[in-house]
């Protein structure tokens, strides 16, 4: 097997455990935790997330781009890594410092959470993620996620049992997340060794991450503020329907990240080789795969909403079944722009088109949250990140018109939009049923099962010819795997 197959598999298994443990952690702390456990949870984690953040800057796009470059003489990677990790390190002890200074400050009923919710800014001082990434070595940080999420979920069974328990489940996340940076660095004596490292060399990263940063802090506006702008402007209650909308959407498109992330480090190398063959060959493939999952996500999701969330989460979440209906395009648009961005703008270093594209979606959301979460809640914050991603997957579509094949990937969105279309309305009509099955869980299932079928045989029989069916297939099951690789 090709290490990008191995990668992607890695990836997948990961983005895949990543989905199937919050689907069984999820109703259970919905239930335990309630509307407003939940809610205090992710605003003061939102909180925490922020300082997480300015103690990672741009470092982690920036590592990989660095590592990934290098990795083949391994004196220049060692000083490369060490030379961005100590300047991470300088700077995520800052930030740690402004993070206990924040709580002195501003005290108050929430603070207890917050001092534990320090965990997850603790983990930045040790993050080096993007050296394993950057070399390609995803099976040594998805085995030791799976690990240790796998202990995280055993625990959170085992000791939160009522809603006066929420500072444990903090401990258990935090603790867990802490853990899966600090046992990295077991490894990392293998593949760096330990060169002298000038100030200048330090310095020299400066730059390159903050502009990365940008973005990032940007994405956040739309990602984490909402959580922030919903629990002050609205209730800890709509914070928690928020979040609960947001992660059944992006929870699943999760997979579909995965490619980003396999193919950022691939891609930086293809373009340091000049190969533009391999790169316009791995876009192509990628973009018809993203469409072809996000539009099935995205129907699928909105189709089996209504009655989905509330068997999932309970009845206090009933409400999150409209609001899935409303923010499930954000999958579309994410699936799309990952590609461009992690395929085309970051390995060739196109970072203004990327910074600004999402300064526009930041800007955007913020003005839409301000004006729509005090009536609106959870339905305006999502409207603001709906509004938001679209212009950022709009900004970066139109700057690239020139080089990429839109009009083809065009068409495989709306091949896929069709199929998708078809499928929500089958499987709305099969909703019917319910004036004649009462079981809910078995209208669910088969709203699954059919709706399933639809949207596999029209993207995968519905062409004029049979070595059409055969490239579909092979394209969509195989993805970006080249062989050639």
């Amino acid at each position: 097997m090709s290490s990008l197959k191995k990668n992607f598999s890695y990836n997948v298994i990961y983005q895949i455990l990543i989905v199937i443990l919050p689907l069984i952690t999820s109703p259970y702390l919905s239930r335990i935790l309630g509307r407003d456990g939940l809610g205090s949870y992710y605003y003061t984690y939102s909180i925490a997330l922020y300082f997480m953040m300015f103690a990672m800057l741009g470092i982690g796009n920036h590592g990989v781009r660095s590592i990934a470059r290098l990795r083949d003489d391994k004196s220049a990677c060692s000083e490369e890594f060490w030379s961005i990790y100590l300047f991470q390190a300088i700077n995520a002890t800052i930030v740690i410092l402004c993070y206990i200074l924040y709580l002195y400050i501003f005290s108050g009923y929430l603070l207890y959470l917050q001092i534990i919710q320090g965990l997850f800014v603790l983990s930045a001082f040790f993050d080096i993620n993007w050296f394993f990434f950057g070399i390609e070595k995803f099976k040594l940080t998805v085995t030791r996620n799976i690990i240790i999420r796998i202990i995280s979920v055993i625990l959170i069974f085992t000791f939160v049992k009522t809603r006066d328990d929420l500072p444990t489940h903090i401990l258990i996340t935090g603790g867990s997340h802490l853990l899966t940076q600090v046992v990295l660095w077991k490894f990392i004596g293998k593949y760096v060794n330990s060169p002298k490292i000038k100030l200048e060399n330090i310095i020299s990263h400066i730059k390159p991450s903050l502009i990365l940063f940008v973005p990032v802090l940007a994405v956040s506006f739309y990602n984490t503020m909402d959580k922030i702008m919903l629990g002050s402007l609205n209730t800890m209650s709509e914070v928690g329907l928020y979040e609960n909308t947001e992660k059944i959407i992006l929870l699943p498109s999760g997979i579909i990240v995965a490619f980003g992330t396999v193919m950022l480090p691939r891609m930086s190398h293809l373009f340091e080789k000049d190969d533009t063959k391999q790169i316009m060959y791995n876009i192509d493939r990628s973009m018809e795969f993203n469409m072809f999952m996000s539009n099935a996500l995205m129907f699928g999701i909105a189709g089996v909403a209504n009655l989905f969330m509330p068997l999932f989460f309970g009845e206090e979440f009933a409400p999150t079944g409209k609001l899935v209906l409303y923010l499930a395009p954000v999958i579309v648009f994410k699936a799309w722009a990952n590609v461009i961005r992690n395929q085309f703008l970051i390995p060739i270093k196109r970072d203004h088109i990327f910074i600004i594209s999402v300064i526009a979606g930041a800007v955007s959301n913020l003005l839409v949250n301000y004006l729509l979460i005090p009536t609106m809640g959870a339905l305006g914050a999502i409207l603001g990140t709906v509004v938001a991603e679209l212009i950022v997957c709009a900004i970066q579509t139109i700057n690239v018109a020139k080089e990429l094949n839109l009009k083809r990937y065009f068409s495989y969105f709306i091949k896929y939009f069709v199929f998708g279309l078809v499928m929500f309305f089958t499987v709305k009509l099969i909703l019917l049923l319910k004036y004649i099955i009462l079981n809910s869980f078995l209208i669910l299932v088969l709203q699954i099962i059919f709706g399933a079928t639809i949207y596999l045989t029209l993207s995968f029989f519905l062409y004029d010819n049979k070595a059409q069916i055969i490239e579909t297939v092979k394209n969509n099951i195989k993805v970006i795997f080249n062989k050639q690789s």
